[in-house]
C-alpha cells in the first residue's frame, strides 16, 4: 500500500510540474530536510537580506519541523499536500544532497545542487565497490548519474573538486566554481564577536579548550537498508578522566547515525552537537578538530587551527570500503591510530608531534 501511495504522489507531482512556475519561489533543503544548515542556509540568509522580492521556503522532514519553528524559518513539510503544490511549482530548488530519485523535476524548474563537501573519499561512480545495504554497485552508480542529470547548476569549492564532481557524478551541466557559501562566515570581520556569542550560547566556560570531534560514517556498518550504525572507537571516557577539567568536547556525528547516541553520562564534559543548527558555528568556537575521513577538515583548514585524524581503520577504509582521491597518509600527516595519541594531541599545542602509531 505504501508503495502505491508513493507512486500516486509522484504522479501527481509530475502533473503539478506542468502548471506555470512561481517565478519568485525558491525551495531550500539541507540533508534530506533534517537540518537548517550548510550551503543552502548561507544562500537563504543572503537572499533573505538582499533579495526580499523572493519567497523563500524550506523543505523539511516532518520529524524536524520544531527546529525550523524555533528559528522562525518558513517551511513546508516534505511529502505533504502543500509540499506537492509548492515544491512542484517552485522556480528554483536549492539542495545540498540528493533528492528522492523518483521525484520528477519539472522542465522549467532550476535545480541548484550545492553539495556539501570537498572530496577525500571516493564518491558515486568513482567508488570501486559499494558496500551499502540493498544496493548493487552498478545500481548505485546508475542512480547517482540519473540524479545528477536533473541538476542545472552544481556548486564547487575549487578546481580540484570540479574535476572530481564531473567524474563521480557523471555530471555534464554548468559548474559554479565559487567556493562554498557556508564558509564565508569563517572570514567574517566579526569573527571574534561571533565566537564569543556562540560560546555564550553554548554555555562554554571561559578558559576551556574546545575540541570538536566530527567523524564520518561507514558504508558497511548498518542495521538494514537506510539505517546505519556507528561503532564509536574514540575513548571519550579516557579523555574525560585525563582532561575533563580543561576541555569541553563537542561531538558532531554524521547525520546518518546521529540519533543513536546518548552522552548524558558524561555531563558537561561532552556537548552532543549533532543536531546543532550549523557546523560552521562549531568550527568557529573549536580550538582543535578531531576527524577521520570526513570532508570537514577541508573547511576547518580555512581557520589555520590544529587538526588530528583519528584513523583507526585506515587500511580497511582506504583499500576496501571507499578509497581516496589522493595519498591521505602523505597529505594528512597528523594522524593517530590509537586513542592515546589522539587524546594527547587534542590537549597539546604541538599537534605536529602526534604519533601515527
Amino acid at each position: 500500500m505504501a508503495k502505491l501511495i508513493q507512486t500516486v504522489y509522484y504522479f501527481l507531482f509530475w502533473l503539478v510540474g506542468f502548471l506555470p512556475r512561481k517565478q519568485q519561489l525558491v525551495m531550500f533543503e539541507s540533508f534530506s530536510g533534517k537540518q537548517y544548515s550548510c550551503n543552502p542556509r548561507a544562500i537563504y540568509e543572503y537572499m533573505k537580506e538582499q533579495e526580499p522580492e523572493y519567497t523563500l521556503l524550506w523543505s523539511v522532514n516532518p520529524r524536524y519541523t520544531k527546529l525550523f519553528e524555533e528559528q522562525g524559518v518558513p517551511y513546508v513539510a516534505r511529502f505533504s499536500v502543500k509540499w506537492l503544490l509548492t515544491m512542484g511549482r517552485a522556480k528554483y530548488w536549492i539542495s545540498n544532497s540528493r533528492l528522492p530519485l523518483e521525484l520528477p523535476k519539472p522542465n522549467k524548474t532550476v535545480y541548484v545542487q550545492t553539495w556539501h563537501g570537498t572530496p577525500l573519499k571516493k564518491l558515486g561512480v568513482d567508488i570501486d565497490e559499494v558496500h551499502m545495504p540493498g544496493q548493487t554497485t552498478a545500481q548505485y552508480k546508475a542512480d547517482f548519474v540519473r540524479e545528477a542529470a536533473k541538476w542545472d547548476y552544481l556548486i564547487s569549492p575549487n578546481a580540484y573538486s570540479s574535476k572530481i564532481f564531473r567524474s563521480a557524478f557523471g555530471y555534464q551541466g554548468a559548474m559554479i566554481e565559487s567556493g562554498y557559501p557556508r564558509n564565508d562566515v569563517l572570514f567574517s570581520p566579526d569573527k571574534e564577536h561571533l565566537m564569543a556569542e556562540i560560546r555564550g550560547k553554548m554555555g562554554i566556560p571561559d578558559g576551556k579548550r574546545v575540541v570538536l570531534y566530527a567523524p564520518t560514517w561507514r558504508d558497511n556498518d548498518f542495521h538494514k537498508a537506510g539505517e546505519y550504525k556507528f561503532d564509536l572507537k574514540f575513548d571519550v571516557a579516557e579523555m574525560k578522566a585525563r582532561f575533563g577539567e580543561d576541555i569541553v568536547l563537542l561531538v558532531r556525528m554524521h547525520y546518518l547515525v546521529a540519533e543513536q547516541f546518548d552522552f548524558a553520562q558524561y555531563g558537561d564534559f561532552i556537548r552532543d552537537v549533532s543536531s546543532y543548527d550549523d557546523i560552521r558555528d562549531l568550527y568557529l568556537v573549536s580550538d582543535v578538530l578531531i576527524t577521520d575521513y570526513s570532508s570537514v577538515f577541508f573547511d576547518y583548514a580555512n581557520l589555520d587551527r590544529p587538526m588530528i585524524f583519528f584513523t583507526y581503520d585506515l587500511a580497511e577504509y582506504r583499500d576496501t570500503l571507499r578509497g581516496f582521491y589522493f595519498d591521505f597518509e602523505k597529505k594528512c600527516a597528523r594522524s593517530a591510530r590509537r586513542n592515546k595519541c589522539a587524546i594527547d594531541g587534542a590537549n597539546s599545542n604541538d599537534i605536529g608531534a602526534t604519533s601515527r602509531e
